[in-house]
């Protein structure tokens, strides 16, 4: 028998999906999305994908699930070589929010087969009132940088509204493979997901989701490998993966778009080459914020064999007359 309860002020700001894994910490997030498919899931009558904001007073409609007690996960759970990582990677903190340098090859949530990951660890992080932090948006796996967290459920909602209005963006650094036809430039194109022999991936199509991504074209080693600078204007899947590929220039390590030619031999790591190099976005204090985040390690010694230098970079992108 479904069952209905209310939400509450705690509760207000905080994304539904996150709602099911605070309540239920045991019940898998893939369960959670099959019942939202399925229809069993209603806030206030209407069907739901797990992405809504909630907010005090709603009422939510569930199936019935094994809510047996169940401790959460702790911060005592952590080793502490997990603490001091989390904390290693703060490049900015305050009352409302973290900024991490994410690492590359660590997910930024569970999945299959994924037992470490970067929500897995926020409680490292928690507020000395036991405010557990949580994420406003996501980075691929392999892809490492400047990633926003928020500290409470009111700076969640505010910053993922800031997301969502297009008021905040990302730049990315990322090593190509080639040279592209123009030093700069606008990719737009529709994508949708497809299946095939690398599994599961974003392709060009007729019909699917509108993406654009601007780039330019910051240094160059011959015309074996580019330095990149990118800044999607659009947020999807794999979207700069896809984007570079395109172009005819995969960025360097990753084999799922691009194949035996994105890994360079000799002394470039083959680790994917992406970087969220900088995240600007209002504060939910007022002001905006602009955050960069270091290379990672393999980029940072990629960078240096190739004569890529950073201490004079300007953001192509900056629009230089903007107060």
């Amino acid at each position: 028998m479904k069952r209905e309860t209310k939400i509450t002020a705690a509760d207000t700001g905080k994304r539904l999906d996150r709602w099911f894994k605070d309540h239920f910490p045991s019940l898998p997030f893939g369960a959670v999305r099959k019942m939202m498919r399925k229809g069993e899931v209603r806030l206030d009558g209407r069907r739901v994908k797990g992405n809504e904001r909630l907010e005090a007073g709603q009422m939510l409609r569930i199936p019935p699930i094994d809510d047996t007690p169940r401790a959460p996960r702790g911060e005592a759970e952590l080793s502490e070589q997990d603490r001091a990582d989390i904390r290693s990677w703060v490049l900015y903190e305050d009352e409302t929010l973290f900024v991490l340098n994410k690492p590359a090859g660590l997910a930024t949530q569970g999945g299959t087969g994924q037992h470490r990951h970067l929500d897995g660890l926020l409680d490292g992080l928690k507020s000395a009132g036991g405010v557990r932090p949580r994420l406003v948006h996501r980075l691929d796996k392999d892809t490492s940088g400047a990633l926003l967290v928020a500290r409470t459920p009111a700076s969640a909602a505010v910053l993922a509204k800031a997301f969502q209005s297009k008021t905040s963006d990302k730049r990315y650094w990322a090593l190509v493979v080639g040279v592209p036809d123009q030093r700069e430039g606008r990719i737009s194109m529709t994508m949708e997901k497809a299946s095939g022999a690398h599994g599961e991936r974003m392709v060009r199509s007729a019909s699917g989701q509108h993406s654009v991504t601007e780039y330019e074209q910051i240094d160059h080693a011959g015309r074996r490998v580019s330095w990149l600078a990118l800044k999607p204007i659009t947020g999807r899947t794999h979207q700069l993966r896809l984007h570079c590929a395109e172009m005819g220039t995969p960025i360097v390590g990753d084999g799922k778009y691009g194949g035996k030619e994105s890994f360079v031999t000799g002394i470039v790591s083959r680790k994917l080459h992406l970087h969220s190099r900088a995240i600007r976005f209002p504060h939910p204090d007022g002001g905006m914020m602009h955050v960069t985040a270091p290379l990672s390690p393999h980029m940072a010694e990629s960078f240096e064999a190739l004569g890529f230098t950073t201490d004079d970079y300007v953001d192509p992108f900056d629009d230089p007359e903007a107060v």
